[in-house]
């Protein structure tokens, strides 16, 4: 209804209205305090934030950076040829009958060799295929049939043998081959006709193979004093999961669960509570170990952020003494206890410092509360020599899930995500014996798997 003249208002009509315009204007002004505020303001990256670089669209900072360091003239490199191998299949020795140049007859006794190289090849593959034939009859005294059993190496239920089983194993889950393409693979290769289904039941039957593992993993992971822990999400017939991982010095666990809360980190220590823990300041990571080391290189992006918003009193400092403190931590092999511990003291005091240093902009004032809020867990890795500064291993051992995920869009069943998680347990504890992910799995797929 449109409201009369002012002229023809009550005065208690005008107080009312000049309360409803008093309010209206307060409002924005608020609002236009809000967009202020954020006028300047970079946008958060790679580069200065924990989003991923997947999400740094086209005019990223990371993606930028990365361009440039591209543009850079690489050093010539010298000519390096490849060393003869050790101990050859065969050898092929070809001898001069005469002389090129005026066809004079040479005798083997008058040569020697002059040049050596390796010529490298692969033969045609085929799949050996085993007929077995398993006789039997009806016994003569009691009557009942009998059939002889299949050899340990070749059981009923399944008629691809271990090599096919490992193969279809490592090149899914470490190189991210879809069934279809690995159908069509093996097709056009090896003259092996399998399809998506048989593809799909073959890696399905290990999964007791890799419980077993998984099972053996865990127990010694739960017996080390450093453990390190990363998540990070992926896909499950369309809904969200997370896919976490667990590991020491000596083993690897990944698990698959439906939630991001502490609860799946608490159940899988089941009690054990490490001398310490590392990881990023996600709250479903914190108070697992005795002690806890926050990643140096997720703290590295939040002042690197602060810069890009204008502070250049207070972040530049907290940066470069962080990095200091990270190649200290480099040097720790070659420094005494004592020498050690110095250090450890003057990065406690120099921080201690920097938070009380007045900050004008408020980047660096929000900057300065984040390094309260941790302030006991920057530098453990001064004080403990098997701790590093960063969570980067965790976030290495993650990455080719975070590949597959992207390649694969996910998992599309209720058994993969065990089967893919039990996989990159088994192939990550196995690199810290020095195996390859193919030898691994091999060993898995035969039985003699060993957690060291």
């Amino acid at each position: 209804m449109e409201k009369p003249p002012r002229y023809r208002l009550s005065e208690a009509e005008k107080d009312a209205l000049l309360v409803e315009q008093a309010a209206l204007i307060e409002r924005l002004a608020a609002r236009v305090a809000e967009l202020e505020a954020l006028v300047g303001k970079p946008r958060k990256t790679s580069a200065n934030s924990h989003i991923p670089p997947s999400q740094d669209g086209p005019g990223g900072a990371s993606r930028k950076a990365d361009a440039k360091r591209r543009r850079k003239p690489r050093p010539s490199r010298p000519g390096v040829s490849r060393p003869l191998a050790d101990d050859p299949d065969r050898t092929e020795r070809r001898l001069v009958e005469g002389c090129p140049h005026c066809g004079t007859a040479v005798p083997e006794s008058a040569q020697r060799c002059r040049h050596r190289y390796d010529h490298i090849d692969l033969p045609v593959i085929r799949p050996v295929v085993t007929r077995v034939e398993l006789f039997g009859g009806r016994c003569g005294d009691c009557g009942r049939r009998y059939r002889a059993a299949p050899p340990a190496a070749m059981p009923l239920g399944t008629p691809f043998g271990p090599g096919i089983r490992a193969l279809l194993a490592y090149l899914h889950h470490s190189h991210h081959v879809g069934f279809e393409r690995l159908s069509r693979m093996l097709e056009e290769l090896f003259g092996l006709t399998i399809s998506e289904g048989a593809i799909a039941n073959a890696l399905r039957r290990m999964g007791t193979a890799f419980d077993t593992a998984c099972a053996a993993i865990k127990a010694k992971l739960l017996g080390a004093s450093v453990i390190a822990s990363d998540e990070t999400t992926t896909r499950v017939n369309g809904v969200t999961h997370w896919q976490w991982v667990f590991h020491s010095g000596q083993a690897v666990l990944h698990t698959i669960a439906p939630s991001r809360a502490r609860a799946v980190a608490a159940g899988i220590l089941g009690g054990h509570r490490p001398e310490v823990w590392i990881s990023d300041r996600y709250a479903g990571q914190q108070e697992l170990g005795q002690v806890h080391q926050v990643c140096l290189a997720h703290v590295l992006r939040d002042v690197q952020y602060a810069i890009d918003c204008g502070d250049t009193v207070v972040a530049p400092r907290i940066r470069d003494h962080l990095l200091w403190a990270i190649r200290v931590g480099k040097r720790r092999p070659g420094l005494k206890d004592g020498t050690l511990a110095a250090y450890a003291a003057k990065a406690e005091r120099g921080l201690d410092a920097l938070v009380g240093v007045p900050a004008a902009h408020p980047a660096g004032r929000e900057l300065q509360r984040l390094v309260k809020a941790w302030r006991g867990k920057f530098f453990v890795f001064l004080a403990d020599r098997r701790v590093p500064p960063t969570n980067n291993a965790s976030e290495q051992e993650i990455r080719p899930s975070v590949v597959f995920r992207k390649v694969t869009n996910g998992f599309r069943s209720d058994w993969g995500p065990a089967i893919h998680a039990g996989y990159r347990s088994v192939t990550g504890t196995a690199a810290r014996q020095g195996q390859s992910a193919w030898t691994a799995i091999r060993h898995l797929v035969a039985g003699s798997f060993a957690v060291a």
